[in-house]
């Protein structure tokens, strides 16, 4: 069930044996679980439970994309390029040095994109303007 569905992170929970009828939310993001219960009696009917918890789910996906956002548009400390997703790497391989701008972009959740520019090959200057190219690329597409 996609996020675009009117039940996603929603499930209906019928235990009789309990007396507990309603609506859960869970959802999870970066290791992070969110859950609440929609009780039907608490809410007053299934119909007002349900409509309940898919304002407290709605909210709660406007919150974490904004997290996200967040997250996304400050460049680290520790990033020296000046670029966000951009990085100077050396990589040393049976006593051979390798020196490469790496672009690295995240194209949809849970998917990495990585393209690599020597510099021996393009020099430092232009491996680099490659790389910042790539990702902007990436990142629009």
């Amino acid at each position: 069930m996609g996020t675009n569905s009117p039940f996603y992170a929603l499930a209906r929970i019928d235990l009789a044996s309990a007396s507990t009828h309603g609506w859960q939310v869970r959802l999870q993001r970066r290791g992070q679980k969110y859950a609440k219960f929609f009780s039907d009696s608490a809410a007053g009917s299934p119909e007002k439970a349900l409509n309940l918890a898919k304002q407290w789910r709605d909210q709660l996906v406007e919150t974490l994309k904004a997290d996200d956002s967040a997250r996304i548009c400050h460049r680290s400390q520790r990033n020296s390029s000046g670029v966000i997703g951009v990085s100077r790497v050396k990589v040393t391989t049976n006593g051979t040095v390798y020196e490469f701008w790496q672009a690295t972009w995240s194209p949809r959740p849970g998917e990495r994109r990585c393209l690599k520019f020597s510099i021996k090959r393009y020099g430092d200057e232009r491996a680099f303007t490659l790389a910042v190219e790539a990702r902007r690329k990436g990142i629009s597409s």
